[in-house]
């Protein structure tokens, strides 16, 4: 779902009250009365607010503006927060999210997050992945998984270190490969794949 531009999101939040109050929905020109503009802007706001799926597609009445996602709800929605846990250390044959191996907890908004998967985070430590615009300090958001396509950034264990790299399946072999020339690749035939990057959190 695309974002709404500021007059979409003022026009979606009138149609919303006008509805409310008035039991039915305003016609496209009460829309542009409202707010000063032609009919012609009131429309070309209407066919956006439509084609980005948050109001109903017109069945060529006059008073046809029926939403589909108020905004406000959908702002909150957005803007709640989620518990992750904070990845440390891997304690070898312990359960991935247990306390043996966490340092805490973060918070994220939910909207960064899919409802069927589930997530941890680590703190990136060193610039083997700078040129992927992954930093020292940074805060990866990992979503689980235990396979990964060629190309893709994944978390893997080697030994009882985990690391962040990208992932090459070989004929004879797998190449965990960085994302800077002064970092050799890593050849192994076998790794456990944690889960794959799903986005980046830096705190300036």
């Amino acid at each position: 779902m695309k974002a709404l531009t500021e007059c979409q999101q003022e026009s979606l939040r009138y149609i919303r009250d006008y509805t409310l109050e008035n039991s039915r929905p305003p016609t496209i020109r009460e829309v542009a009365e409202h707010f000063g503009v032609t009919v012609k802007a009131a429309q070309d706001r209407i066919t956006a607010l439509r084609k980005k799926k948050f109001l109903a597609p017109s069945d060529n009445c006059s008073r046809s503006l029926r939403i589909l996602v108020d905004i406000d709800e959908k702002e909150k929605e957005n803007s709640e927060m989620v518990s992750v846990p904070l990845l440390g250390t891997i304690a070898v044959g312990k359960p991935l999210i247990c306390a043996d191996n966490t340092e805490g907890r973060i918070f994220v908004p939910s909207s960064f997050l899919r409802k069927d998967s589930e997530y941890f985070a680590l703190t990136v430590k060193g610039e083997s992945m700078s040129q992927a615009g992954i930093l020292d300090g940074d805060t990866a958001l990992i979503q689980q998984c235990e396979t990964a396509e060629d190309g893709e950034i994944i978390v893997v264990l080697l030994d009882d270190t985990i690391t962040l790299k990208r992932y090459f399946k070989e004929p004879s072999r797998i190449r965990l490969q960085s994302e800077n020339p002064d970092f050799k690749p890593i050849y192994c035939q076998d790794v456990r794949i944690l889960g794959r990057l799903s986005t980046i959190i830096r705190i300036y």
